[in-house]
């Protein structure tokens, strides 16, 4: 396929290279100038304008918020202009439900075609093309953006032929898993005060009953304090709590630990955690236990 990968983030570099590994022909733009040249080595070309990526069958945007995936689709010479009719924007930001279902509105309006495909997985996963991608959008076009899915996940999930609803699923997964990191820091403060070796415990609990991914992933963070080079940041961690509980009030659907983990994350952010990875959340308990430096 002809793709154009706007957005080259930690995420965005590594699936860029997989979909270059995979044969497809790729342009590439990152607002940051720089951010391209390793993908060029590999036989990406390096667009100046968003426009630029927009001339093949595919735009894919992997971009950190609401904000900064609108100022790529919306105005002169950028994707809404720029992508030919028929033509798919597939978006793999965790962005607002809202926001999802304002692009699928306005690109069917130009004649394009849009489909939501966030993604689960750490830049590691991102760079492996062991992602596993949650998709959603008409049929035909997930589809034609298949080889796509292919070359940067593990597995695809295909959950409506409604856009938005790939993205509430995003949320509430990485709602439970800001929830994984907040009960894990909380009952690995509780053992540590306790005088039991936080290692040994966090084996135990990994090897029984809690072995999936991400207690294993998360808790070893957490146990090593290793929140630097933040592979998710703190702040995005935030963002994506205040989206699904904006999502959740707009279903009325009360989230009551959702409310919770935007407090947490507001102390962590309030304590200098900005640069920190989301898993630094699970530090706040040993903190209010007096445990912090140890």
């Amino acid at each position: 396929m002809n793709v154009g990968f706007i957005g080259l983030g930690r995420m965005g570099a590594g699936m860029a290279a997989n979909l270059l590994k995979a044969g497809h022909d790729v342009t590439v733009y990152n607002r940051t100038p720089g951010k391209d040249e390793e993908l060029v080595q590999m036989g990406a070309r390096s667009a100046a304008e968003v426009a630029e990526a927009c001339d093949g069958e595919i735009a894919v945007t992997m971009l950190a918020d609401d904000h900064a995936v609108k100022s790529v689709v919306y105005g002169d010479q950028r994707i809404l202009a720029s992508l030919a009719k028929g033509a798919i924007h597939v978006s793999s930001s965790t962005i607002s439900v809202a926001l999802a279902g304002r692009l699928a509105a306005d690109h069917a309006a130009a004649g394009q075609r849009f489909v939501a495909a966030p993604v689960f997985g750490r830049p590691e996963a991102a760079a492996d093309g062991k992602l596993f991608v949650v998709a959603a959008g008409e049929s035909e076009a997930v589809t034609t953006a298949t080889p796509f899915f292919d070359a940067v996940g593990q597995k695809t999930f295909v959950v409506s032929e409604t856009p938005k609803a790939a993205n509430l699923v995003k949320l509430s997964g990485n709602f439970l898993i800001a929830s994984v990191i907040e009960s894990l820091g909380e009952a690995l403060a509780l053992v540590g005060k306790g005088g039991v070796d936080r290692h040994q415990y966090l084996d135990m609990l990994t090897s029984t009953l809690f072995g999936a991914p991400v207690y294993k992933t998360y808790g070893g963070l957490i146990v090593d304090r290793k929140f630097e080079p933040a592979g998710f940041a703190a702040p995005l961690g935030q963002k994506d709590i205040r989206l699904v509980l904006a999502a959740a009030e707009e279903l009325r659907v009360p989230l009551p630990i959702a409310s919770l983990l935007r407090d947490r994350f507001l102390s962590l952010l309030a304590h200098g955690g900005d640069n920190l990875d989301w898993s630094a959340l699970g530090s706040l308990a040993a903190r209010d236990a007096g445990e912090a430096a140890k």
